[in-house]
């Protein structure tokens, strides 16, 4: 459940270190890492109704979800855009981000189409539209414009309607980009690896949204509500609540990549470079320790404050249990930071090899500098 293909966040990162030192914004050791989530549409603006469903509704209660969990991070400070059914102007979202001096901004949305019913997930950064369908997304969300009194002015003129007032639309989230399709491609793949949702892509489009933010920014499409099956499971309270693990888990792999060298110290102590880090290691796996008790207790997540999945192994008397499995280290520092927002404060990192036996970390971490 918990393995990652990296390759494209790879991609990404490598880039992302030529481009941006990682001192320049890691968060410092007092400053809390800032979300801002945003319930798309709102109030007078239902947004999308596919199949009678309602995507502001929707959208609400996956953020919701979403900040229920952030707010268990010791080290996250999370702020909403709206916590009930009211109008937002789009302009004002941003605004919100922007005073925050937000590390992130995320917004949440349903997709839905009136000529077909196609599925999956989507995340938005912002950029010029590559092709049609891009655009028509970006024009029916920019439509909420329509909404706010004076929207020619606010907006300079901006006609949400027009593909023309796309040709010249301002990249101002330009020294972002590459942040946002990190953060981007971490969401689609927890979509695609955990609720094995078809991957529609990263992609670039000129949402208003995202275009007055000066931070890392995304919009995500959840689904499709014209799709029955899938926008049955869009207004599922099981389905809302799958979604909302899904993106808290992109949102902490993400935030642990930029903040690798908070990591360090840690890894000085086991001769080995955040570099080193990255990439998955072949025949390592690296789970969380729990707990370590004489009981015997079953290992299903009712028991474990919902975590899954869980593990137990025996050594001499004592039963061990573990949460999760991951041939990734940064993906298991993830899985830590979740287990401790879950009240397991002793949680930490245990490495086997590839028969199965609990190997030291160190000694983990070593296959890849001395194999």
């Amino acid at each position: 459940m918990f393995r990652t293909n990296y390759s494209v966040q790879l991609l990404l990162f490598s880039f992302f270190l030529v481009a941006i030192p990682l001192d320049s914004i890691s968060q410092s050791k007092n400053k809390k890492f800032v979300v801002i989530l945003d319930a798309g549409h709102g109030g007078k603006d239902s947004g999308n109704t596919g199949n009678n469903y309602s995507e502001k509704d929707i959208a609400l209660s996956i953020v919701l979800k979403i900040g229920k969990q952030l707010e268990k991070y010791d080290d996250l400070e999370v702020i909403y855009t709206r916590k009930k059914d009211v109008f937002i102007p789009l302009d004002k979202r941003a605004e919100i981000a922007n005073k925050a001096s937000a590390d992130l901004f995320i917004s949440i949305h349903c997709n839905g189409v009136n000529n077909s019913s196609p599925s999956g997930t989507e995340t938005f950064v912002l950029g010029l539209h590559r092709n049609k369908d891009n655009l028509e997304i970006a024009m029916k969300e920019n439509s909420v414009i329509k909404f706010e009194d004076n929207y020619e002015v606010k907006y300079d003129g901006f006609d949400p309607d027009s593909p023309e007032s796309y040709i010249g639309f301002t990249i101002m989230q330009e020294e972002f980009l590459d942040q946002s399709a990190l953060l981007a491609d971490f969401v689609q793949k927890q979509f695609q690896s955990t609720l094995k949702m078809k991957n529609r892509g990263v992609k670039q489009a000129g949402f208003l949204v995202l275009r007055e933010t000066y931070m890392p920014s995304v919009l995500i499409e959840t689904g499709f509500l014209t799709n029955d099956t899938e926008g049955a499971f869009l207004n599922s309270n099981s389905g809302q609540d799958q979604l909302a693990d899904a993106i808290v888990d992109g949102i902490n792999n993400y935030k642990n990549i930029i903040n690798i060298t908070a990591l360090e110290s840690e890894l000085n102590k086991y001769k080995v470079s955040s570099s080193d880090l990255i990439e998955d290691f072949e025949a390592i796996t690296f789970k969380i320790q729990l707990a370590a008790s004489s009981r015997k207790i079953d290992p299903k997540p009712e028991n474990f404050k919902r975590l899954n999945p869980i593990s137990r192994n025996q050594e001499n008397d004592l039963y061990k249990y573990y949460f999760g499995q991951t041939n990734n280290y940064m993906s298991a520092q993830t899985l830590k930071d979740k287990a401790k927002a879950e009240g397991y404060t002793s949680a930490f990192v245990v490495a086997f090899d590839s028969n199965g036996n609990k190997i030291s970390v160190k000694e983990a971490l070593n296959t890849r500098v001395n194999p």
